[in-house]
């Protein structure tokens, strides 16, 4: 999967990019079945330059897939959590697209064997 990633008003470094890659590309597994390519466009950083406190850190995914987007946009007080809720975020919106789109592949295999 392909993964750009900006920083928007924080310093962008090699581990929040290693933490992006770890969550993001997690959900590759759950793309196995759905056609390449995608890509992923994710945007880190501060919501708003003026906040000191509360949630401050955000986190926006856009999934690019054959036939659809899949957003995902969340705050938190730390930038990770935010990274973490919006992979989760994603993962459930994968499952429901798979799910309209007709199943998956593996139930379809498993009642052609029976």
């Amino acid at each position: 999967m392909d993964i750009n990633i900006k920083a928007l008003e924080i310093e962008h470094t090699e581990a929040i990019d290693a933490y992006v890659e770890e969550k993001v590309g997690k959900l590759e597994k759950f793309l196995q079945s759905v056609q390449t390519p995608h890509s992923a466009h994710v945007e880190i950083g501060k919501s708003t330059g003026h906040h000191k406190n509360g949630a401050v850190m955000t986190c926006h995914v856009h999934l690019t897939l054959p036939g659809t987007t899949l957003h995902a946009e969340n705050e938190a007080t730390d930038l990770y959590a935010a990274i973490d809720m919006a992979a989760d975020d994603l993962e459930r919106q994968i499952v429901k697209f798979k799910e309209t789109r007709g199943g998956n592949e593996r139930e379809e295999e498993v009642t052609e064997t029976e």
